[in-house]
């Protein structure tokens, strides 16, 4: 993994601003702290910063091929899975390879198919190529998301980069906002519309799209979406298929030529993963896997059970580091380490985030990186089986807006009636909605209640799971740690996608057909134990902590978000203990705490980052 930027300037001699492309590499130097390099040739500067996981003695970027007089140079984030058949392939087309990394065969691959070398991708990547010959910068982004990749255009000037802060460095790119980026924030937030950059002057290549950049302008194509057809397995072929697709997934993501461990939860999917794992390693000869858990100093005093956590996961991760024999690793964060990473997260984001889930994530991957480079993570399959609650309440199903977002008129109340009258926040989140539902690819001749649950997983696979991810790769490549999503596996994804309801509820359980695809891998208790999200800490001292930082900020007369939220409606929040405490504010980890943070985080981010609302 790695972090890559650059920018394309037709006018001019870009010899001349080494030094800015130098600027912009060096702010990704978390996500690549192994090496960096340039490269600069008009009209085209490219800048690279590497974590090394594969062929660690080779593969420098940008990469560069010289073909006659035709010139391709790549700069490359991310794994190639099916990287060893396209090889294979691309040595039968006679094409000659110098390293053992992913990235040279990449290049090759778009230097033999051109921009069609996408369709032929299995793996997570955001990539950029000057194409000399067509005098052209081609970029793209994996299927799914799960590489950020973000561009901005000025006049003649074209910029990307991994993250908002590599193209903040460029002067033709301004930390403002506008309207609907104020919106996002406040209304959309923490998720973001796909595509938006949240920044005025900046965007989002959404998960499989291509950009193509020439003198003509941009050029985006959609290369890969959902698709949807009638399901022709019963029910033991699909869990035989889904057991298969995971099998493969899984092996591909587990080859690397640095230490890979897992996250254990001791949830099912979490779970899963490291027994197949394990398997694969005791196939292999590889020794021990390593896992590695989180939690929070006296959660096990103060966790109460409710609807969207049942139980404690700490006797669970037990259970399975008993059971598969693994070397694990426990580490537990307090309040006051959560509360300071608090700044480090939002600036690690370039945005306000998930609070504390986004900074004690950020402190996870940190202690991980101490003894790993690649983790593997259980990430995206309440999106794509249907575990999440509201998969399965009527009221949630027939809420008609985003389900982890269900106290809209709450939040609107939050800013002050100036900014509610400029930016509209319902109609904007009604938009958005409307906008999201409109995409769902419909199958004909489905029931009205099939359709329904088409569009409550169309809108978690590209709404809620791109969330999700941005918090994985952020707080992870943050600390220099690379974690991979098997359940994000393109193939696993859309074979999933037309399960009728009635299979993917095998058992009548959530998730039902992925336990029953691994029957066998998992013990029974651990199989069909009750859903269980990342943790979170349920320490009062939490919430007594970020309640006043955010009361300190509504004293501060110069802090900027008082010319944007109500600040009486906050204080009354504070005042009240159910409210505060309790709030449905954002998915099922966010409540009163969060809001309070979320808040504190606005605050730092528009400080920090300067930022001007126009």
């Amino acid at each position: 993994m790695c972090g890559i930027t650059g920018f394309i300037q037709w006018d001019g001699d870009l010899m001349h601003q080494s030094e800015l492309l130098l600027n912009m590499t060096q702010t990704l130097s978390d996500r690549g702290p192994d090496a960096a390099g340039t490269w600069i040739s008009n009209p085209c500067a490219f800048g690279h910063r590497r974590l090394s996981v594969m062929d660690p003695e080779n593969g420098a970027q940008p990469m560069i091929r010289q073909l006659e007089d035709i010139t391709y140079t790549i700069v490359y984030n991310g794994e190639i899975y099916n990287a060893p058949e396209l090889k294979k392939e691309l040595q039968q087309r006679g094409h000659i390879f110098r390293t053992q990394c992913d990235t040279e065969v990449l290049l090759e691959a778009y230097i033999e198919w051109g921009p069609d070398c996408v369709d032929r991708l299995n793996g997570i990547f955001a990539f950029a190529v000057w194409d000399s010959e067509r005098e052209q910068v081609f970029l793209a982004r994996d299927r799914l998301g799960v590489k950020p990749l973000f561009y901005s255009q000025t006049g003649d000037v074209f910029v990307f980069g991994s993250e908002p802060k590599a193209l903040l460095q460029h002067p033709a790119v301004e930390a403002a906002i506008d309207a609907e980026g104020l919106a996002e924030i406040f209304i959309i937030g923490p998720a973001r519309t796909p595509g938006h950059g949240v920044y005025s002057s900046m965007k989002e290549l959404r998960p499989g799209h291509t950009l193509t950049y020439s003198r003509d302008g941009v050029r985006i194509q959609a290369y890969w979406k959902l698709e949807s057809f009638a399901h022709e397995d019963n029910t033991e072929e699909t869990a035989l298929k889904v057991r298969e697709l995971l099998l493969d997934t899984v092996e591909r993501q587990l080859i690397s030529d640095v230490p890979v461990c897992t996250l254990l939860s001791g949830g099912l999917d979490s779970s899963a993963l490291s027994a197949l794992a394990v398997d694969y390693y005791k196939r292999t000869g590889q020794g021990q896997v390593h896992t590695y858990s989180v939690d929070y100093v006296d959660n096990d005093k103060h966790f109460k059970a409710h609807a969207f956590q049942p139980g404690s996961d700490a006797p669970w991760i037990q259970r399975m580091v008993d059971e598969l024999g693994t070397n694990h690793h426990w580490i537990e964060f307090d309040t006051p380490e959560v509360v300071a990473a608090l700044n480090n997260s939002t600036l690690t984001r370039d945005l306000p985030g998930m609070a504390d889930v986004d900074s004690s994530l950020y402190l996870f991957c940190r202690e991980i990186k101490k003894g790993a480079t690649v983790a593997i993570s259980g990430e995206a399959a309440d999106e794509v089986f249907g575990g999440y609650p509201w998969f399965h309440r009527e009221e949630m199903l027939n809420s008609g807006t985003f389900p982890w977002a269900v106290a809209p008129d709450m939040r609107a109340s939050l800013l002050s009636p100036e900014v509610r009258d400029w930016i509209k926040p319902l109609e904007y989140l009604n938009d958005r909605y409307s906008e999201a539902v409109g995409e769902v690819p419909k199958l004909p001749g489905e029931t009205d209640k099939a359709a329904q649950m088409r569009v409550m997983s169309y809108l978690n696979i590209t709404r809620f799971m791109p969330t999700l991810l941005d918090r994985k790769d952020r707080m992870s490549m943050g600390a220099g740690l690379e974690v991979r999503v098997p359940y994000c596996d393109h193939r696993l994804v859309q074979y999933v996608w037309n399960i009728p309801w009635s299979i993917k509820m095998t058992g009548g359980r959530e998730k039902g057909i992925l336990r029953k695809a691994l029957e066998g891998v998992l013990p029974d208790d651990v199989l069909y134990r009750k859903k269980s999200p990342y943790p979170k800490t349920h320490n009062p001292s939490y919430l007594t902590a970020v309640k006043k930082q955010t009361l300190e900020l509504l004293d501060d007369s110069s802090s900027p978000l008082l010319k944007l939220i109500d600040a009486q409606k906050v204080r009354d929040i504070a005042a009240s203990p159910e409210a505060s405490s309790n709030l449905p504010w954002f998915g099922q980890l966010m409540s009163g705490p969060q809001l309070f943070a979320y808040l504190a985080q606005v605050d730092n981010w528009l400080r920090t980052y300067k930022v001007a609302i126009r």
